[in-house]
């Protein structure tokens, strides 16, 4: 009986000291606990939200429009922002043509991006870059505005 008594007793204690625990607010050592706003500075986050992550090129184009020379002039300056960062740019083209010719294409449209951050002072090593050809759309749909978001160049960090 006096096990019970005692068991019961310890129950009562430990459910009342949970019901009367407090969250660790960080008042008790008077820091404030800031929470970051916005992507992690350096990641592929920041660089899609604050630079933009792709270029669009004209129907069987790969060179640049001066849209893409200005968002690949602000990835360059972002990339010298952060040095420790390396990149892949990939090469796409929407759906239409053989895969081979799309293959090439998509390989050219990287190229011209890669190219054109060099000449900003990227260094090339910090650099890779890949085609999709028509494998990897972004938008949905047998129509220009789809195929016009398709013909891109994505670059990603590594």
């Amino acid at each position: 009986m006096r096990l019970k008594f005692i068991a019961a007793l310890g129950m009562v204690a430990l459910l009342s000291a949970c019901a009367h625990e407090k969250a660790d607010t960080g008042a008790s050592t008077g820091a404030a606990t800031a929470q970051p706003s916005g992507p992690v500075p350096g990641s592929e986050a920041d660089l899609v939200a604050n630079v933009g992550d792709r270029v669009f090129y004209d129907l069987n184009k790969s060179g640049l429009t001066s849209d893409a020379q200005t968002t690949l002039q602000k990835q360059a300056s972002w990339l010298a922002q952060y040095p420790q960062v390396n990149v892949e740019v990939a090469g796409n083209c929407d759906d239409r043509g053989t895969e081979e010719y799309n293959i090439a294409l998509g390989q050219r449209r990287a190229n011209a991006a890669r190219d054109f951050l060099v000449a900003k002072g990227v260094a090339s090593s910090r650099i890779s870059t890949i085609s999709y050809g028509k494998d990897r759309p972004t938008a949905v749909g047998d129509d220009e505005s789809a195929w016009a978001q398709n013909r891109n160049a994505i670059t990603s960090v590594k």
